[in-house]
Parts: structure tokens; sequence; C-alpha cells
């Protein structure tokens, strides 16, 4: 297991290869944008199956919302982050090169965890998914994942803060002030009920 610093993490992201780093749910795979196709190879990944966008704050992440959803995601950022919530939102133009999503969309997320925000703030926005194989149940400590990824560097130090273990809940816009909720986690989101 090859546990790294932020400044190294820095560098093996820009040199095309994928981190494992804690959130405040699951441990995350991620990649800069531009090398998303690693992480489906790493993970085995169906390639239908988009990846999310995690960044710092949510100014990091304006620039890849639809302008249609902009005040809507502003609305539920402001309220929701940094935490266990995932937004599926239009994406804008100039950022649909980045996207692994067949239908135009963007899952976003902030996560509730210092390590997590200190390297994003670093990275910039990065691409990510669970760190497991796809298909199987993963572990949540940096041991275990380094099973299953024994070539992955993981950002440290160690050990990681505590998370909770859960997937996050994940909400998809449809038209302005209109959310479905897609899968449900810790974060009951008012503006669906």
């Amino acid at each position: 297991m090859k546990i790294i610093n932020c400044k190294s993490a820095v560098k093996t992201l820009k040199s095309g290869l994928p981190i494992i780093f804690p959130t405040d749910t699951l441990p995350a795979i991620g990649c800069l944008p531009k090398f998303s196709k690693i992480i489906y190879d790493i993970k085995k990944r169906d390639r239908n199956k988009p990846l999310i966008l995690m960044g710092s704050e949510k100014k990091q992440l304006i620039d890849y919302v639809d302008q249609l959803a902009k005040e809507d995601y502003e609305n539920i950022a402001s309220k929701y982050w940094p935490g266990a919530l995932t937004m599926i939102i239009p994406s804008s133009e100039k950022q649909k090169l980045f996207l692994t999503s067949k239908d135009l969309t963007l899952g976003l997320r902030i996560p509730n965890s210092y390590l997590a925000q200190s390297l994003l703030k670093e990275t910039g926005p990065l691409l990510t998914s669970s760190a497991n194989i796809s298909g199987f149940e993963g572990s949540s400590t940096a041991e275990g994942i380094a099973l299953d990824f024994p070539n992955v560097e993981i950002l440290g130090p160690m050990p990681w803060e505590k998370s909770s273990g859960k997937a996050s809940t994940i909400i998809s816009w449809n038209k302005s002030s209109d959310w479905t909720l897609i899968r449900e986690g810790e974060v009951l989101v008012r503006e669906l009920h």
C-alpha cells in the first residue's frame, strides 16, 4: 500500500493516474476529468454508468451546470453541501467534453471531509466513483481497498477520518424547482417532499 500526501497526489493525477481518498460516505477513486477512462478500466465499471464530479466548494462546480438549472443548483448546494448529497444536473455546453453520461447530465457532489476537500482545492474537480471493483462490496479501510487496487496510490495521512460507510443520497433535476429522488441515503432533501 503506497500512502501519499496531497502534493504527491496532485502529481499522480496530472500524470493521468487515479488516486484513492476518503470522503464522508465511502472511500473514492478519482482522476482528473480528461482521464476518466482509467476509472472504468481499473474498476471494471460499465461504461454506461456515469461518474460523479466532486469539488471542494460549490463555486468550483458552477461552470459545469447548465444555465437553466443554476438557480436550483445554488439553492440545494447552499443547504446540503458539503455533505452526502449528489445532484444530477444538466451539464453546461462548454463542459460536455468531460461528460461520462449519455444524457448530457452530470452528478455533482462536495464531500464533507477535510482531507477530500483539501485535495480537491489543490486539484480542482475530480471525476470519482466508490473505491471498489464494480459489482463487489468494497472495503471502507485503506488497507482493504489496497487489496483490490494494489497499484493505486492512497491519500494519507492515516488513519482516515471517520466516514458513514453509506452511499450518498442522489437527486436528479427535472425542471425549475422539480427534483426526483434516485437513491435514498443519509440526507433527506426537504425540497422533494
